[in-house]
């Protein structure tokens, strides 16, 4: 339990370092028309991530997919549907997946960053973040992940880069994945912990919780 408060200890400081200011841009009285009349955009708009292929329609154990970042095959699935709350945020974790990547030549360079192997396993964890203020908050839905072979991973080692951690407005919500590469893919399970919800001047408004999910 220690390490798990230590990574989100971690991951509190590390949104804090890169909160980024708010800015306006000028607009003339008809842009700004415009956008009122402009109907928004909707949050949970699924988009493809740029480093992996698509594994949205892999739910079937050996089942696979490739595409020009290379090839997934799916090694264990489930659909969690698990919803934690820490504080003014809630986070639903959807499903999760252990999966092995082959990544094409092209996507070497990036991957290279994480492990030297040319193909590897990873866990990755759909989720969805909702802030239930009206105040801007910065959280991450993982600070800190451990599998049940006692593998330890933190936020640095992610790999999806889907900005779910850092601020969420008032009321805002979030939706993607985050993922992380496996020395040892063979799992039953995982535990995560979130980090504190933090609000714009610093106060520490809920502690990190954590949670144990099983495939």
């Amino acid at each position: 339990m220690n390490r798990l408060m230590i990574g989100a200890l971690l991951l509190t400081a590390f949104g804090a370092l890169n909160t980024q200011p708010a800015y306006e841009e000028e607009t003339t009285a008809k842009e700004k028309t415009e956008e009122i009349a402009r109907p928004l955009e909707k949050k949970d708009v699924y988009v493809p991530n740029p480093q992996l292929p698509d594994d949205i329609n892999l739910n079937q154990i050996g089942q696979n997919v490739s595409d020009a970042k290379g090839e997934l095959t799916l090694k264990a699935y489930k659909k969690v549907n698990e919803t934690l709350n820490v504080g003014p945020i809630e986070v639903k974790v959807k499903e999760m997946k252990v999966m092995h990547a082959t990544p094409d030549y092209s996507m070497i360079d990036f991957f290279h960053g994480y492990t030297h192997d040319e193909d590897f396993d990873i866990v990755k964890v759909n989720v969805e973040i909702k802030n239930n203020s009206d105040k801007k908050i910065k959280f991450s839905p993982v600070a800190f992940l451990e599998t049940d072979r006692g593998e330890h991973l933190t936020w640095e080692d992610e790999i999806y880069l889907e900005e779910l951690t850092g601020e969420i407005e008032g009321n805002g919500s979030k939706s993607g994945n985050i993922g992380f590469i496996l020395n040892d893919g063979n799992i039953k399970g995982i535990s995560v912990m979130s980090s504190d919800a933090v609000d714009d001047e610093g106060k520490v408004l809920a502690k990190g919780k954590s949670a144990e999910f099983a495939f």
